[in-house]
């Protein structure tokens, strides 16, 4: 029964929650730890945005719901300040279709954009979909991925 759980969980987190756009190949992030005293450049910007369909999965919720805590937890003073968005967003409605047309979206995810010194850089990151199980492990993880992107874009 565990050696089917596996793979049963990763079929339907990445074909359960796709929608009917094409498939197309996207980034993948890479972990990385970030020091507790960042100081973070003041010519960059970070949008963290969880693209769903109007139709949610458990898993596709639990993604958007830790990456919306970790970023209010841990990021307060930037999301005041503009320098970090947070935004969940619905790719099936009209009025969101330059920001899906932007990062390339096909399915429910969580990407991350950056601009530094006015240029653009999308990443989506999959690894989060391994971590919804445990809370604290998934908001330490983007924690650190938000502080880098923060501090070097």
């Amino acid at each position: 029964m565990k050696k089917l759980t596996l793979p049963l969980l990763i079929f339907v987190l990445f074909f359960g929650c796709v929608s009917n756009t094409p498939n197309t190949i996207m980034n993948q992030t890479n972990s990385t730890t970030a020091s507790q005293n960042v100081s973070f450049d003041d010519s960059i910007k970070v949008e963290v945005y969880h693209f769903h369909g109007t139709q949610q999965c458990y898993s596709c919720i639990k993604v958007g719901e830790l990456a919306e805590k970790t970023v209010n937890t841990y990021f307060k003073d930037e999301l005041a300040s503009g320098k970090l968005v947070f935004g969940h967003i619905n790719g099936e409605l009209s009025e969101n279709q330059n920001l899906v047309n932007r990062y390339g979206v096909t399915s429910s995810s969580l990407w991350i954009g950056t601009y530094v010194n006015g240029e653009f850089n999308k990443e989506q990151n999959i690894n989060v979909w391994y971590k919804i199980n445990n809370e604290q492990e998934y908001m330490d993880y983007l924690k650190a991925i938000i502080e880098q992107k923060l501090a070097t874009g």
